[in-house]
């Protein structure tokens, strides 16, 4: 933006002609100039660099219908420069190396950047189509903290549990199915056919299936466990490792698992079932009784952030109902912004729908687990001993 200048107006005493002869010869003295650092406080940057899940930022490479990055570049002259990351961990670990403005970070993950002091709070008045965001997301516990806003909602979406229809002829009802040994509708046996998450956060699809299997431990939150809960839910996923086939955190390698390798059931991402019905492979996919876990991903600004303008500018254009109802119709998630399920032609009438958006009230969204928690009378296990316990249950241990 460029500094306005002031007009300054003055009274001419006319005490003759001469003098009014003379007043008019004279230039006026230009209106003093705005700060350079005023200038230099609203000037773009021309780039803004984001760490983001894969899919979530897209110009086009993949499919030329889905790109809602160039119109931004266009109207800005802010660069889009996108490093992605395939697990919140190595979301973190890049944050916390700097060089980054922004990061699409899941509940997992945002607390950690916000006690971490890598991220920074945003003045919400300058995203102008905030309070466009669903009510329920504006002030979520994992990116609302202290009175303070962390971030700009993004996207969201369940881990649904997805399954192969060959085998499943109805869909399956619980989260048994690969968690506890058995035998599948097809007479086959579980082992070697079933994957799980390579993130300690699926500690907590352990611990929600628990809610329901043992209610009597007493789970009401499944990032909130005490000792004894937190003992079960390993117990649980230690009893499933020898089903499991691949630990897994790449979707496209999830894809061509579920396409080639004989695995028929997995916790996964509306994205890898959206990609299979596509490439008319037998996949669908449910929300068992249980419930399911979840993802509200929310976008951060480093605390040390070089292109802090470009980056309001990108919160701002983030939540604008297309790029939000393109973005959903790409990755198989939610709108942040209701708005956008209206209307959007790649979308289409029933896209929100299909995402999963009836599941909001079913979905325990991912948060940091902390020692600190409400629910229980002890304190409760914190993150660091979720990371390594459950490198070790991948271990076999």
């Amino acid at each position: 933006m460029r500094p306005t200048r002031t007009s300054v107006s003055r009274v001419l005493l006319l005490c003759g002609l001469s003098c009014a002869v003379a007043a008019c010869g004279k230039k006026e003295a230009p209106a003093p100039a705005a700060p350079q650092n005023e200038a230099a406080s609203t000037a773009l940057e021309g780039q803004v660099d984001i760490v983001a899940w894969p899919g979530y930022i897209e110009r086009g490479e993949s499919d030329k219908g889905y790109d809602w990055v160039t119109k931004f570049e266009t109207d800005t002259g802010c660069k889009v420069n996108v490093k992605t990351a395939g697990t919140s961990d190595e979301m973190l670990s890049l944050m916390n190396q700097g060089g980054y403005d922004l990061v699409t970070a899941s509940g997992d993950a945002s607390l950690r950047l916000i006690r971490g002091g890598t991220v920074q709070p945003v003045d919400i008045s300058k995203v102008a189509s905030y309070d466009s965001v669903d009510p329920r997301l504006k002030e979520a516990a994992w990116h609302y903290v202290d009175g303070k806003h962390y971030g700009v909602p993004y996207q969201w979406g369940p881990n649904v549990l997805m399954y192969n229809s060959k085998v499943f002829k109805k869909a399956p009802t619980s989260w048994s199915v690969v968690f506890e040994p058995g035998k599948l509708p097809d007479g086959k046996p579980n082992k070697g056919r079933v994957q799980a998450y390579d993130g300690a956060i699926y500690i907590a699809d352990a611990a929600l299936y628990l809610m329901t299997k043992k209610p009597d431990l007493g789970i009401k939150d499944p990032y909130e466990l005490n000792e004894q809960q937190y003992a079960a839910a390993l117990d649980v996923l230690r009893a499933q490792h020898p089903l499991v086939q691949r630990y897994w955190h790449d979707a496209n390698v999830q894809v061509q698992d579920m396409t080639n390798e004989g695995v028929v059931a997995s916790g996964s991402w509306p994205f890898q079932v959206n990609t299979l019905v596509a490439n008319k492979q037998p996949i669908a996919s449910t929300v068992p009784a249980e419930g399911a876990t979840g993802w509200a991903d929310t976008t951060m600004l480093h605390a040390n952030a070089k292109h802090p303008n470009c980056a309001y500018k990108w919160l701002e254009w983030s939540i604008s109902p297309k790029v939000q109802g393109d973005v959903a119709a790409w990755f198989g998630s939610v709108p942040v912004v209701p708005a956008a399920c209206a209307n959007n032609e790649l979308l289409g009438a029933e896209g929100c729908k299909t995402n999963g958006i009836d599941n909001f009230d079913k979905i325990k969204f991912w948060r940091t687990p902390e020692a600190k928690c409400a629910t229980q009378n002890d304190a409760c296990v914190p993150y660091s001993r979720w990371a390594t316990d459950y490198v070790a249950v991948m271990g076999g241990r």
